[in-house]
């Protein structure tokens, strides 16, 4: 029998990278492996060293493995193409043109990916190939519990359809009776506790365990119930030498303690290695470390690469041109791959423009939301001001919430409009889809966004592919407002309300004057390279970069040779950060302690952007 093995954590734990260790020991084992990756933001072509893709691919130097990165286009399209080719032949080009138009929209490409994913729960082969693992390297871990429960949901989606009708944002829903069944069973085998198991990533740290505490209750309320624990990135003896390292290993006993006291489930743990995870060979070394207990090496050979001490700095005055209001609203984005510290830099820099007396918002669409945790204050589903902080509000917004509100607002709207009682009945229909949340809490930004109150709005946005889908909603989203109800409604009455508002919204995105599009990274090879990918994303829709910013950054005075090399290895990546993106470049140190609390905040922003300025 097959075993499916599911990693998955907040992001930025390393969840790839031990993914991708197991898969290459159970190979060299002799068992025949898959990897697949759900990630929209994936990089296992990265840390395997060669080319993917969306197709079964053979790993070089690994008999045994295959690997495969589900590409949300292709699958897109692919699903599409499968559900609407028995509807070709059946009715007239111009309904068929409708119902394409009305499967263009993004949640069909979240449910393309999952549909895709569930084939390897459902028949886990390749060519007649049956895999004896397969092992699922999964998105960022609020993604990753929408996708679990993607099965029920689209099953009560298909069934209202059925019954009302016959059309759902997925397609007919006769079309995809079978897709149904097949997630039933996909569901069923995640339940198999003697068939598929857990493995939860995280370090010993405040928000990782709080992270990793809500995914499994999540899961339990899906009746999944086999899970163990691997905490990473524990900082090794030759570390502690250092007095920052010394101080975070201190800290980490604390929440290693802690994670022993709240978790039932076996855990195994992982220290911090000196050098990257990549190549077969590396994952092997990496293997050796975990499975069997051998002593870490190279950290010598990287200690003898010569320190260049170099500052890497940008004008402060650049950077600060980029994030303060110059007699308009000013947006900042902070962007990047899950777990980079998006939140601390949104953090530091709504604080520090607060401090200089701008009216500041700070605001999250990220479903892991954690800016209370580091704001150490509550943050609510509705504005409010940050307790013992002049000129700062924030508010989390929540999805769910938003998109009751959202449907009333849509469904209110038809009735003034004097839509037949049964085109409200299927735009409701359609409306309680699972794809309605997203659009929901972007729509909900757009409303903050367009208020002229602000005189900055700082955006701690989510995991870099979910927010790709966000900003590109507009666009997608004002296609299908006209086709929800494609029987009753007349192409020209389009919602020119919302095309407005999501219009002004992306042209102020574009502007350089209004907004920045600040990209969050380690100076390590992955983080960076999925920042660029990013961002040549989004210059596909006209917006460009305008700051970067790299995090962790080991201040050069550390020599010990442990923190030498890694440290000599950030220089590295830190130069390669310039070269690639052109922009300024701001730097948060590696602290001994977790980022939290506003007089932390507040003396980080002196510290990055300059200017001391009143409380």
């Amino acid at each position: 029998m097959t075993q499916f093995i599911f990693f998955s954590g907040k992001g930025g734990v390393g969840k790839t990278s031990m993914a991708c260790a197991h898969a290459v020991r159970y190979a060299d084992e002799g068992k025949r492996t898959l990897i697949v990756t759900t990630d929209p933001a994936s990089n296992l072509a990265d840390v395997f060293e060669q080319e993917i893709g969306h197709h079964v691919t053979p790993i070089l130097n690994v008999p045994n493995l295959s690997a495969m990165e589900i590409d949300p286009d292709t699958a897109t399209q692919e699903y599409i193409d499968r559900a609407m080719s028995p509807i070709r032949n059946a009715f007239p080009a111009q309904m068929v043109q409708v119902m394409e138009e009305q499967m263009s929209g993004p949640c069909t490409a979240e449910v393309a990916a999952f549909d895709r994913f569930t084939d390897f729960l459902d028949v886990p082969s390749n060519n007649g190939i049956i895999f004896d693992i397969v092992i699922f390297d999964t998105a960022p871990t609020g993604h990753t519990i929408h996708l679990l429960e993607l099965p029920a949901e689209w099953s009560q989606s298909i069934d209202a359809a059925s019954a009302g009708s016959g059309q759902t944002c997925l397609g007919p829903a006769a079309a995809i009776q079978d897709a149904k069944h097949k997630y039933e069973r996909a569901l069923f085998a995640m339940r198999q506790s003697e068939q598929t198991s857990f493995v939860f990533i995280l370090h010993p740290e405040a928000i990782s365990i709080k992270e990793t505490r809500r995914a499994i209750d999540e899961l339990i309320k899906l009746d999944i119930q086999n899970y163990r624990l691997i905490i990473n990135g524990i900082i090794p003896p030759e570390g502690s030498q250092n007095p920052l390292f010394a101080a975070l290993a201190e800290m980490q006993i604390n929440y290693l303690e802690q994670i022993e006291r709240e978790f039932t489930f076996p855990k195994q743990r992982m220290i911090l290695l000196a050098n990257e995870i990549k190549g077969a060979q590396g994952l092997r070394q990496v293997g050796k470390i975990f499975f069997d207990g051998e002593p870490a090496s190279g950290s010598d050979e990287a200690a003898s690469v010569p320190l260049q001490n170099t500052a890497f700095a940008s004008s402060l005055d650049d950077v600060r041109a980029r994030l303060s209001p110059n007699g308009h609203q000013r947006t900042v984005f902070f962007a990047g791959k899950g777990g980079v510290g998006k939140t601390v830099a949104s953090c530091i820099t709504a604080v520090w423009l607060a401090r200089r007396g701008y009216k500041t918002l700070l605001l999250t669409t990220d479903p892991a939301a954690h800016l209370g945790d580091v704001l150490d204050t509550p943050v609510g589903d509705e504005v409010a001001e940050v307790n013992g902080q002049p000129n700062l509000w924030a508010v989390k917004i929540d999805s769910k919430a938003a998109a009751e509100t959202y449907k009333t607002r849509i469904l209110d709207d038809a009735r003034r409009r004097g839509r037949l009682d049964s085109a409200i009945k299927v735009m409701e229909q359609e409306l309680n889809s699972p794809c309605t949340e997203e659009m929901a809490a972007f729509d909900k930004f757009i409303e903050y966004a367009s208020q002229d109150e602000w005189q900055a709005v700082v955006f701690d946005t989510a995991p870099t592919g979910h927010t790709m889908r966000l900003l590109e909603l507009p666009m997608d989203w004002s296609q299908q407002i006209d086709v929800k109800v494609f029987a009753s409604v007349d192409g020209s009455a389009a919602d020119d309300v919302a095309k407005q508002r999501f219009g002004k919204v992306i042209e102020m995105m574009r502007d350089p004057q209004q907004s920045t599009f600040a990209f969050v990274m380690y100076p390590e090879a992955t983080p960076i390279i999925e920042a660029w990918r990013a961002a040549k994303e989004l210059e596909t829709v006209g917006v460009h970069a305008g700051m970067v910013v790299a995090n962790l950054v080991i201040p050069p005075e550390q020599t010990t040779r442990f923190v030498q090399s890694r440290r000599a290895m950030q220089e590295k990546y830190l130069k390669e950060i310039v070269e690639r993106f052109h922009v300024p470049l701001v730097q948060i140190p590696l602290l001994p302690r977790e980022v939290k609390g506003l007089d932390m905040l507040a003396e980080l922003g002196e510290q990055i952007y300059g200017e001391k300025v009143m409380a």
